[in-house]
Protein backbone atom coordinates (compact mmCIF):
# COMPACT_ATOMS: atom_id res chain seq x y z
CA UNK A 1 0.00 0.00 0.00
CA UNK A 2 1.28 3.64 -0.86
CA UNK A 3 1.77 6.12 1.41
CA UNK A 4 -1.14 8.46 0.57
CA UNK A 5 -3.02 5.32 0.44
CA UNK A 6 -2.12 4.14 3.83
CA UNK A 7 -2.88 7.76 4.87
CA UNK A 8 -6.26 8.08 3.15
CA UNK A 9 -7.43 4.45 4.79
CA UNK A 10 -5.63 5.41 8.84
CA UNK A 11 -8.00 9.02 8.36
CA UNK A 12 -11.06 7.30 7.30
CA UNK A 13 -10.45 4.64 10.09
CA UNK A 14 -9.79 7.36 12.41
CA UNK A 15 -13.25 9.08 11.20
CA UNK A 16 -15.33 6.19 11.61
CA UNK A 17 -14.12 5.30 14.67
CA UNK A 18 -15.00 9.09 15.98
CA UNK A 19 -18.74 8.56 14.03
CA UNK A 20 -19.30 4.94 15.74
CA UNK A 21 -18.15 6.72 19.23
CA UNK A 22 -20.36 9.67 18.62
CA UNK A 23 -23.76 7.76 17.56
CA UNK A 24 -23.14 5.06 20.36
CA UNK A 25 -22.45 8.08 23.24
CA UNK A 26 -25.41 9.70 21.92
CA UNK A 27 -27.89 6.80 21.94
CA UNK A 28 -26.40 5.92 25.81
CA UNK A 29 -27.37 10.00 26.38
CA UNK A 30 -31.06 9.30 25.36
CA UNK A 31 -31.66 5.84 26.91
CA UNK A 32 -30.23 7.17 30.28
CA UNK A 33 -32.67 9.91 30.17
CA UNK A 34 -35.58 7.24 29.18
CA UNK A 35 -33.90 4.81 31.78
CA UNK A 36 -34.23 7.81 34.45
CA UNK A 37 -38.18 8.98 33.21
CA UNK A 38 -39.64 4.98 33.42
CA UNK A 39 -37.48 4.63 37.60
CA UNK A 40 -38.99 7.40 38.64
CA UNK A 41 -42.62 6.28 37.24
CA UNK A 42 -42.12 3.40 38.41
CA UNK A 43 -40.94 4.22 42.20
CA UNK A 44 -43.26 7.27 42.19
CA UNK A 45 -46.11 5.18 40.58
CA UNK A 46 -45.99 1.83 41.41
CA UNK A 47 -46.78 2.22 45.00
CA UNK A 48 -50.07 3.49 44.72
CA UNK A 49 -51.90 1.25 41.45
CA UNK A 50 -53.84 -0.70 43.60
CA UNK A 51 -57.32 -1.77 43.01
CA UNK A 52 -59.19 1.10 44.47
CA UNK A 53 -57.89 3.10 41.23
CA UNK A 54 -60.22 1.33 39.70
CA UNK A 55 -63.22 1.24 41.75
CA UNK A 56 -62.88 4.72 43.52
CA UNK A 57 -63.80 7.90 41.47
CA UNK A 58 -61.81 11.10 41.45
CA UNK A 59 -61.72 12.21 45.59
CA UNK A 60 -61.89 15.92 46.58
CA UNK A 61 -58.53 16.94 48.44
CA UNK A 62 -57.09 15.43 51.24
CA UNK A 63 -59.14 12.36 50.78
CA UNK A 64 -58.75 9.06 49.14
CA UNK A 65 -60.01 7.90 46.16
CA UNK A 66 -59.43 6.81 42.46
CA UNK A 67 -59.31 7.29 39.12
CA UNK A 68 -62.72 5.38 37.94
CA UNK A 69 -64.30 8.04 36.28
CA UNK A 70 -61.15 9.34 34.18
CA UNK A 71 -60.09 5.47 33.24
CA UNK A 72 -64.01 5.30 31.41
CA UNK A 73 -63.75 8.53 30.42
CA UNK A 74 -60.57 7.94 28.37
CA UNK A 75 -61.60 4.44 27.32
CA UNK A 76 -64.57 6.00 25.91
CA UNK A 77 -63.14 9.00 24.13
CA UNK A 78 -60.06 7.00 22.75
CA UNK A 79 -62.69 4.22 21.71
CA UNK A 80 -64.64 6.41 19.69
CA UNK A 81 -61.70 8.45 18.42
CA UNK A 82 -60.65 5.23 16.76
CA UNK A 83 -64.29 4.14 15.49
CA UNK A 84 -64.53 7.66 13.93
CA UNK A 85 -60.57 7.98 12.57
CA UNK A 86 -60.20 4.46 11.47
CA UNK A 87 -63.50 3.89 8.54
CA UNK A 88 -62.60 7.51 7.41
CA UNK A 89 -58.84 6.85 7.53
CA UNK A 90 -58.99 3.49 5.49
CA UNK A 91 -60.97 4.43 2.71
CA UNK A 92 -59.26 7.28 2.24
CA UNK A 93 -55.32 5.43 2.64
CA UNK A 94 -57.52 2.68 -0.30
CA UNK A 95 -58.32 5.54 -2.70
CA UNK A 96 -54.70 6.99 -2.43
CA UNK A 97 -53.05 3.52 -3.06
CA UNK A 98 -55.16 2.47 -5.59
CA UNK A 99 -57.05 5.14 -7.90
CA UNK A 100 -54.83 8.70 -6.48
CA UNK A 101 -51.21 7.78 -7.45
CA UNK A 102 -51.09 9.17 -10.76
CA UNK A 103 -53.66 12.31 -10.16
CA UNK A 104 -53.05 15.60 -9.13
CA UNK A 105 -55.43 15.31 -6.57
CA UNK A 106 -53.84 12.57 -4.80
CA UNK A 107 -50.86 14.35 -4.39
CA UNK A 108 -52.95 17.07 -2.89
CA UNK A 109 -54.78 14.72 -0.40
CA UNK A 110 -51.06 13.17 0.35
CA UNK A 111 -50.02 16.68 1.09
CA UNK A 112 -52.67 17.60 3.07
CA UNK A 113 -52.49 14.49 5.46
CA UNK A 114 -48.89 15.08 5.91
CA UNK A 115 -50.03 18.69 7.66
CA UNK A 116 -52.95 17.09 9.54
CA UNK A 117 -50.05 14.75 10.74
CA UNK A 118 -47.59 17.34 11.95
CA UNK A 119 -50.16 19.74 13.31
CA UNK A 120 -50.12 20.19 17.13
CA UNK A 121 -52.34 18.52 19.04
CA UNK A 122 -53.89 21.75 20.23
CA UNK A 123 -54.63 23.64 17.33
CA UNK A 124 -57.06 20.24 16.19
CA UNK A 125 -58.84 20.68 19.53
CA UNK A 126 -59.13 24.56 19.25
CA UNK A 127 -60.41 24.02 15.45
CA UNK A 128 -63.16 21.45 17.15
CA UNK A 129 -63.52 23.94 19.67
CA UNK A 130 -64.17 26.72 17.29
CA UNK A 131 -66.09 23.91 15.16
CA UNK A 132 -68.01 21.89 17.08
CA UNK A 133 -68.32 23.20 20.21
CA UNK A 134 -69.07 26.81 19.66
CA UNK A 135 -71.93 25.53 17.31
CA UNK A 136 -73.38 23.46 20.01
CA UNK A 137 -74.08 26.61 22.26
CA UNK A 138 -70.80 25.75 24.28
CA UNK A 139 -71.33 22.66 25.71
CA UNK A 140 -68.21 20.56 26.13
CA UNK A 141 -69.09 17.12 25.23
CA UNK A 142 -67.22 13.52 25.07
CA UNK A 143 -68.22 13.75 21.40
CA UNK A 144 -66.39 16.57 20.86
CA UNK A 145 -63.56 15.21 23.01
CA UNK A 146 -63.95 11.80 20.66
CA UNK A 147 -63.28 14.23 17.48
CA UNK A 148 -60.77 16.12 18.26
CA UNK A 149 -58.97 12.40 18.61
CA UNK A 150 -60.08 11.61 15.56
CA UNK A 151 -58.33 13.93 13.88
CA UNK A 152 -55.46 12.74 15.31
CA UNK A 153 -55.90 9.04 14.02
CA UNK A 154 -57.40 10.03 10.89
CA UNK A 155 -53.84 10.80 9.06
CA UNK A 156 -52.01 8.01 10.85
CA UNK A 157 -54.29 5.20 9.75
CA UNK A 158 -54.50 7.01 6.34
CA UNK A 159 -50.88 7.24 5.90
CA UNK A 160 -50.52 3.49 7.22
CA UNK A 161 -52.96 2.57 4.47
CA UNK A 162 -51.73 3.93 1.89
CA UNK A 163 -48.03 2.58 2.35
CA UNK A 164 -49.08 -1.11 3.02
CA UNK A 165 -51.83 -1.48 0.15
CA UNK A 166 -48.79 0.11 -2.66
CA UNK A 167 -46.80 -3.15 -0.85
CA UNK A 168 -49.20 -5.71 -2.02
CA UNK A 169 -47.36 -6.57 -5.09
CA UNK A 170 -49.30 -5.64 -8.58
CA UNK A 171 -48.84 -9.48 -9.33
CA UNK A 172 -51.98 -9.80 -6.89
CA UNK A 173 -54.20 -7.20 -8.45
CA UNK A 174 -53.25 -8.00 -11.38
CA UNK A 175 -54.07 -12.01 -11.11
CA UNK A 176 -57.70 -11.89 -9.07
CA UNK A 177 -58.55 -8.75 -11.94
CA UNK A 178 -58.07 -11.57 -14.66
CA UNK A 179 -60.31 -14.03 -13.08
CA UNK A 180 -62.94 -11.29 -13.81
CA UNK A 181 -63.62 -10.56 -9.92
CA UNK A 182 -64.86 -6.93 -9.45
CA UNK A 183 -62.28 -4.55 -8.28
CA UNK A 184 -64.27 -3.94 -5.15
CA UNK A 185 -63.75 -7.70 -4.30
CA UNK A 186 -60.37 -7.84 -4.96
CA UNK A 187 -59.83 -4.86 -2.64
CA UNK A 188 -61.64 -6.31 0.00
CA UNK A 189 -60.67 -10.27 -0.46
CA UNK A 190 -57.09 -9.34 -1.99
CA UNK A 191 -55.55 -6.34 -1.08
CA UNK A 192 -57.03 -6.24 2.35
CA UNK A 193 -55.84 -9.50 3.96
CA UNK A 194 -52.50 -8.94 2.31
CA UNK A 195 -52.14 -5.78 4.14
CA UNK A 196 -54.36 -6.47 7.31
CA UNK A 197 -51.64 -6.95 9.75
CA UNK A 198 -50.26 -3.42 8.81
CA UNK A 199 -52.99 -1.31 8.33
CA UNK A 200 -53.90 -3.10 12.42
CA UNK A 201 -50.68 -2.16 13.31
CA UNK A 202 -51.26 1.97 12.18
CA UNK A 203 -54.43 1.61 14.39
CA UNK A 204 -52.86 0.45 17.41
CA UNK A 205 -49.86 3.07 17.16
CA UNK A 206 -52.42 5.82 16.30
CA UNK A 207 -54.25 4.93 19.54
CA UNK A 208 -51.41 4.91 21.49
CA UNK A 209 -50.88 8.26 20.71
CA UNK A 210 -53.95 9.59 21.65
CA UNK A 211 -54.39 7.75 24.94
CA UNK A 212 -51.73 10.28 26.74
CA UNK A 213 -53.28 13.78 24.93
CA UNK A 214 -54.25 15.84 27.10
CA UNK A 215 -54.36 19.69 25.21
CA UNK A 216 -57.52 18.45 22.67
CA UNK A 217 -59.56 17.41 25.40
CA UNK A 218 -58.92 20.74 27.37
CA UNK A 219 -60.85 22.68 25.06
CA UNK A 220 -63.67 19.78 23.70
CA UNK A 221 -64.48 17.30 27.03
CA UNK A 222 -63.14 19.81 29.69
CA UNK A 223 -63.08 17.22 32.29
CA UNK A 224 -65.73 15.91 34.69
CA UNK A 225 -65.17 15.23 38.76
CA UNK A 226 -67.91 12.38 38.98
CA UNK A 227 -68.42 9.60 36.87
CA UNK A 228 -70.73 10.06 33.99
CA UNK A 229 -71.30 7.53 30.58
CA UNK A 230 -72.94 10.59 29.29
CA UNK A 231 -71.27 11.33 25.82
CA UNK A 232 -73.03 14.39 25.20
CA UNK A 233 -71.78 16.29 28.70
CA UNK A 234 -68.52 16.99 29.83
CA UNK A 235 -66.08 13.53 30.91
CA UNK A 236 -63.03 12.92 32.15
CA UNK A 237 -59.78 12.25 31.04
CA UNK A 238 -57.00 10.22 32.71
CA UNK A 239 -54.43 12.73 31.23
CA UNK A 240 -57.12 15.99 32.22
CA UNK A 241 -57.10 14.49 35.98
CA UNK A 242 -52.77 14.56 35.72
CA UNK A 243 -52.47 17.96 34.46
CA UNK A 244 -54.80 19.27 36.93
CA UNK A 245 -53.49 16.77 39.88
CA UNK A 246 -49.82 17.38 39.00
CA UNK A 247 -49.08 20.56 40.74
CA UNK A 248 -52.05 20.54 43.16
CA UNK A 249 -50.03 20.57 45.82
CA UNK A 250 -52.78 17.96 47.74
CA UNK A 251 -49.94 15.02 48.64
CA UNK A 252 -53.68 12.66 47.52
CA UNK A 253 -53.62 14.31 43.71
CA UNK A 254 -49.85 13.69 43.88
CA UNK A 255 -49.76 10.73 44.21
CA UNK A 256 -53.01 9.72 41.96
CA UNK A 257 -51.64 11.86 39.05
CA UNK A 258 -48.24 9.88 39.65
CA UNK A 259 -50.62 6.29 38.99
CA UNK A 260 -52.41 7.92 36.19
CA UNK A 261 -49.22 8.81 34.32
CA UNK A 262 -47.53 4.72 34.79
CA UNK A 263 -51.37 3.92 33.86
CA UNK A 264 -50.99 5.79 30.82
CA UNK A 265 -47.43 4.65 30.06
CA UNK A 266 -48.40 0.81 30.76
CA UNK A 267 -51.23 1.22 28.27
CA UNK A 268 -49.03 2.60 25.84
CA UNK A 269 -46.58 -0.06 26.29
CA UNK A 270 -48.70 -2.76 25.95
CA UNK A 271 -50.23 -1.21 22.97
CA UNK A 272 -46.71 -0.87 21.18
CA UNK A 273 -45.94 -4.14 21.86
CA UNK A 274 -49.28 -5.71 20.77
CA UNK A 275 -48.46 -3.06 16.91
CA UNK A 276 -44.91 -4.80 17.26
CA UNK A 277 -46.65 -8.29 17.30
CA UNK A 278 -49.23 -7.48 14.27
CA UNK A 279 -45.72 -6.60 12.33
CA UNK A 280 -43.67 -9.22 12.68
CA UNK A 281 -46.56 -11.32 12.01
CA UNK A 282 -46.92 -9.37 8.56
CA UNK A 283 -43.47 -10.00 7.62
CA UNK A 284 -43.48 -13.80 8.99
CA UNK A 285 -46.21 -13.94 6.45
CA UNK A 286 -44.01 -12.33 3.49
CA UNK A 287 -41.09 -14.50 4.21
Amino acid sequence: MSAPSASLYRRRSVTNVVAIGLSCAAALFGLAFLGWILWTLLAKGLAHLDLSLFTQDQPPPMEEGGLRNAIVGSLLMCGMGVLIGTPLGVAAGTWLAEFGNHRRLGAAVRFVNDILLSAPSIVLGLFVYAAFVMNTGGNFSAIAGALSLAFIVLPVVVRTTDEMLRLVPVQMREAALSLGIPQWKVTVQVLYRSALPGIVTGILLALARIAGETAPLLFTAFGNEFFSLKIGGAMSAVPLVMYKFAGSGYENWEHLAWAGALLITLFVLATSLLARAFLLRKRAAHD
